[in-house]
């Protein structure tokens, strides 16, 4: 069976991945508490963090942070949502938290360059490890996070939580599962939100609050800047992969996952900063990547000016076959049969302030990702529990994040890249091989999937 029969065979499909485990809520409660920590207290550790207290029994006894604000800050509204009242204590460097051996599970929502030492030395310390996408800032950062979750046994999610989203596992399992679609020869997906990819700011010495040093670690030292703390740190390629690495790789892991797509063979992309030229960030406002799966192309496209093509849809992937069209985001998903203008299929997500009351006022919480976050919270908890491997594993996450970080490595060196699976490298290409891992600064050492 080639790939396109696969993809229209209605049970092969439907058998692509376990729905998520949303209804082993009441197992959960179950469990015997896990004590957590929290490595990186900004906006998402903390949304990731009290998902997780909202669904099983844990005790958050420990956070990091190097801003020592975001810190107490993250330490009042800990104690206010978990049951025993206690705040967690408080770190500025993640090494004296992990020191301390008594955490079951880590979190960690710190900017990019950070993951991958944060990740690896939670596992070898023993906990098993929730991290933020992309996994990694570089390729062989990535192949180093998965041989250490291998290596000393820990189970690792990623927070690719779209293979969590009720709407989309619903849309996998009603219009692909079944069929719907047809041969699927041909996927989009975009993102042309703003991204604050235009703010501007002048360089500033860094806040007292901040330690910037720390802050910086193993990137490259740059002058501290408004635009890069809190939160618009992707503006900068020192410190992430920039939109690509935001916002594609979700929509990228998602069609990966409907479609059981492992890694892509090769990668081109093309791209710049063709609007936003004054800008205080240096990663492309505007970028197209087109990655190469056998017989389906999956084509990314952002911009961060202009409308979207289809306005409903600004953030989204579209799958085409020979019946019918997917469209689907965070917000929904519709169906459309082929020649027809409504939809026949659709669905949305859906807010559980009954459940959760305090979801309606958290500031900064994105009500409509809550609940998959908290399904994604409990698949993860519950692999920790039977030790398995949960839904987003630390070997999805890899591929998603490699696959985006090649797409910025051919916009950079402007030619397509092949990727050899079994080698872990590019197919000829010693110039771009260079470039999958690079020079960490100063103390810190670059990890590799030997050195782990």
């Amino acid at each position: 069976m080639d790939r396109r029969q696969f993809l229209t065979s209605a049970a092969a499909v439907t058998a692509i991945a376990s729905l998520p485990r949303s209804s082993w809520a009441q197992d959960l409660l179950d469990i015997k508490p896990k004590r957590v920590g929290l490595i990186g207290c900004g906006w998402y550790g903390k949304c990731d963090l009290l998902r997780m207290i909202q669904v099983a029994p844990v005790e958050v006894v420990s956070i990091c942070d190097v801003d020592s604000q975001m810190r107490d800050g993250a330490a009042e509204l800990i104690a206010s949502r978990q049951k025993s009242g206690k705040q967690p204590r408080q770190f500025g460097d993640y090494r004296q938290m992990l020191a301390e051996k008594d955490l079951d599970v880590c979190l960690v929502g710190t900017p990019d360059h950070w993951h991958a030492l944060a990740m690896i030395e939670a596992c070898q310390a023993g906990a098993d490890v929730y991290c933020q996408k992309p996994i990694s800032r570089d390729v062989i950062e990535g192949q180093a996070m998965l041989a250490a979750a291998r290596k000393y046994d820990r189970v690792v999610q990623v927070g690719t939580q779209r293979r969590s989203t009720a709407h989309l596992i619903e849309a996998r399992d009603k219009v692909i599962g079944e069929g719907l679609l047809g041969t699927i020869g041909h996927a989009e997906i975009c993102c042309y939100y703003g991204m604050g990819r235009n703010r501007t700011a002048e360089n500033c010495p860094p806040p007292e609050n901040l330690d910037f040093e720390m802050w910086t670690g193993p990137a490259p030292k740059l002058p501290f800047n408004p635009v890069m703390h809190p939160r618009s740190w992707r503006m900068f390629e020192e410190f992430g992969n920039g939109i690509m690495g935001d916002m594609c790789i979700h929509m990228l892991d998602t069609v990966r996952w409907m479609l059981d797509l492992g890694w892509p063979t090769s990668v081109n992309s093309r791209g710049g900063t063709y609007v936003h030229t004054d800008a205080t960030g240096n990663v492309p406002d505007t970028q197209v990547a087109t990655f190469d799966f056998d017989e389906l192309d999956v084509v990314w496209t952002h911009r961060t000016y202009g409308d979207a093509p289809d306005r409903d849809y600004p953030w989204a992937l579209f799958l085409y076959g020979d019946k019918g069209t997917l469209k689907a985001s965070v917000n929904k998903y519709e169906f459309f049969p082929k020649g027809k203008k409504e939809a026949t299929l659709s669905g949305k997500p859906q807010t559980e302030w009954d459940k959760y009351p305090e979801d309606e006022h958290e500031k900064d919480l994105e009500q409509h990702v809550a609940a998959a976050n908290r399904a994604h919270q409990r698949d993860f908890l519950k692999a920790v529990e039977d030790r398995t491997r949960p839904v987003a594993d630390i070997e999805e996450g890899h591929i998603s994040t490699a696959s985006c970080i090649l797409a910025n490595l051919s916009q950079q060196l402007g030619r397509s890249l092949t990727w050899d699976v079994q080698a872990g490298k590019v197919k000829q290409d010693d110039e771009a091989n260079g470039l999958l891992a690079r020079e960490y600064r100063g103390e810190w050492v670059h990890p590799t999937a030997e050195n782990v």
